[in-house]
């Protein structure tokens, strides 16, 4: 056996070293960014700020976002009445949510996103608590990510939270991984001689590059540790309560907003035990067929070969196996009563008992269809075709869950992936099926549900934070706003004055100044300092949020709005209201964007 060559070693060596460097600076940046421990102040009954509980679940959290987000928003859109929860008796599970509100005003992106969830499936304004569960796990998976990217938008734009990878440690790592590049490529060069090197060397960076510029979450800022001190004080405070832990979601009415402060900070073990946003139970499904709300039961038939099955195939299947019956019976001249084994009895009689058991429930099976109306409970994928090696498996066969109201259990019907695309949960349908081997023959929709599965795409996080602020903009925000907007009327001198943290006048009286489609508004201090407010509507317009939309997003403004340095922008419609703060002093963002929100919603 021929020994280990030393010049290969070397060879492999080189590149080894070269990725050995750029990993350990990765580690680096890793820990470098990480969030830092917050000191906990001493327990404190009084609120941290204005900060919403979401918010506060991150930044109490080590910057890192959990259920508890959601949960919180939740009760807290009870605790400021938009909804509200009544628990009938000892059991939190039997709470009720029920809809006070119609069209609830104020609410950002991630708490409308929860608000409509609600209403969607709320009947006559009621929905149990626990059916605000989904019932498809790539909907799922995208709502959550998509109410995550709200929250993580709003901390940004108060300037809590920060990426925790930024575009400078991206590029640093980026520049970086030409050591590794360059050393794997100079050691298949020194092994092979081959152009292969060149290659090599451009996909080992390439891939660096993207894998340092992926998404690792937030870390903490200056100001976001000065608020998460504040509200850390409230849950060491909460904590100490001997029976705040064991509250149900409908103490919200006596608690308020401690509740939901408290479930963001984790200090409630029963709400968080009980209200649960995420992927339901596909046994045990709510439905409201009927007009009132149930719980279905619901069994998926898998073991017996016959579910699911075409009458054609069983009934191959039924011949065949009496046909074998047949030949056994021949070939060895068999009579039960002169042979005394039962092994022999049983591989005779089983074909003979299975084929004829098969044909004669196939033949009912065909000549008794039956028409079954309801509501579908669950649609998910059964059994999947092959396409070969490199081509995807595709669904034949779909569980189909329908609630005909005709008891509390059901079990799931085989239905054809052909015929399941024609509809989707929530929907009331009439089919037609054989009952025997539970195969949908046909299907159609009486009545198409106020809820169907949504698919978010499949964006990176960064890429729904940029877009978080349209999350469930009313449709109001996408009219045409007039044309003559006056900006010194979106914005009084006390609260361009809190911006500036000084006394202001504005400027020319009256302060209005048009420039063709725009309109300026401008509040001095003594100092010096101003703020400019501008209102833009027409072509100009599109050009000034274009050049804008590069700064940080401010959520629930308008249908979009950013913010960087010293200016504040936000687009309405065919209206764009921009704010520049011209200070000699420190720049406010959060009080910018408060001022923005304010400006912009006196446009309606």
């Amino acid at each position: 056996m021929s020994g280990i060559d030393p010049k290969s070693v070397v060879e492999a060596g080189i590149g080894a070293i070269g990725l050995a460097v750029w990993f350990a600076a990765f580690l680096g940046a890793l820990a470098v960014t990480r969030p830092r421990p917050v000191p906990v102040p001493p327990p404190t009954q009084d609120f941290g700020g204005p900060e919403s509980p979401a918010v506060v679940s991150l930044i109490t959290g080590r910057w890192e976002l959990t259920v508890d987000a959601a949960e919180a928003t939740f009760i807290d859109l009870a605790a400021r009445k938009v909804l509200e929860f009544r628990q009938p008796g000892n059991d939190p599970l039997q709470t009720t949510v029920h809809v006070r509100q119609e069209n609830p005003a104020g609410l950002n992106a991630y708490e409308r996103l929860i608000f409509e969830r609600v209403t969607a499936l709320a009947r006559q304004g009621v929905v149990p608590l626990t059916a605000l569960t989904f019932r498809d796990e790539q909907e799922a998976k995208g709502w959550t990510k998509r109410l995550n990217a709200a929250i993580v938008a709003d901390a940004r734009s108060l300037g809590f939270s920060q990426r925790r990878f930024s575009s400078a440690v991206v590029a640093a790592l980026s520049v970086l991984a030409a050591v590794p590049s360059f050393a794997v490529g100079l050691g298949i060069f020194l092994h092979s001689g081959s152009g292969g090197s060149v290659v090599a060397a451009l996909f080992v960076w390439l891939g660096l590059g993207i894998f340092a510029g992926k998404t690792r979450g937030e870390r903490d800022t200056p100001a976001g540790r000065e608020a998460a001190a504040r509200w850390l004080g409230l849950k060491a405070f909460l904590r100490a309560h001997e029976s705040f832990a064991d509250l149900p979601p409908a103490a919200v009415a006596v608690w308020d907003r401690y509740l939901s402060y408290g479930d963001a900070v984790g200090a409630t073990r029963v709400c968080a035990a009980v209200i649960d946003l995420g992927m339901g139970n596909r046994r045990k499904v709510w439905s409201s067929f009927g007009g009132t709300w149930h719980r279905v039961r619901v069994a998926y038939p898998s073991f017996w070969p016959r579910y699911g099955q075409r009458a054609v195939r069983l009934t191959v299947k039924g011949v065949i196996a009496l046909g074998i019956t047949a030949l056994l019976v021949r070939s060895s001249g068999f009579r039960p009563e002169l042979v005394p084994s039962l092994a022999v009895q049983v591989v005779v009689l089983v074909p003979l008992l299975y084929g004829g058991y098969t044909l004669i429930g196939t033949l009912v099976d065909v000549v008794t269809p039956v028409t079954v109306t309801g509501e579908v409970l669950w649609v998910e994928t059964w059994k999947t075709k092959s396409q070969g090696e490199d081509s995807p498996s595709i669904p034949v066969i779909h569980y189909l869950a329908v609630d005909s109201g005709s008891g509390d259990r059901t079990v799931a019907w085989a239905c054809p992936s052909e015929l399941v695309g024609r509809t989707g949960v929530g929907d009331v349908v009439t089919l037609t099926a054989r009952r025997w081997t539970r195969r949908v023959l046909d299907l159609r929709v009486e009545t198409a549900g106020r809820v169907r599965s949504q698919t978010y795409g499949d964006e990176k996080t960064d890429a729904l934070i940029l877009r978080a602020m349209n999350a469930g903009a009313p449709a109001l925000a996408t009219a045409v706003r007039p044309t003559t907007v006056v900006a010194s009327a979106l914005v009084t001198v006390e609260e361009a004055g809190r911006v500036l943290q000084q006394p202001v006048t504005l400027a020319g009286g009256s302060g209005a100044v048009a420039v063709g489609s725009m309109n300026l508004a401008e509040y001095r201090a003594a100092d010096g300092s101003g703020l400019v407010v501008a209102v833009v509507t027409g072509d100009t317009a599109s050009l000034a949020i274009r050049a804008h939309r590069g700064g940080m997003p401010v959520p629930g403004v308008g249908d979009e709005a950013f913010a960087s340095g010293q200016w504040a922008v936000a687009r309405l419609g065919g209206t764009v209201v921009t704010l520049e703060q011209r200070s000699r002093t420190a720049i406010h963002q959060p009080y910018l964007a408060w001022l923005l929100g304010i400006a912009v919603g006196r446009l309606t």
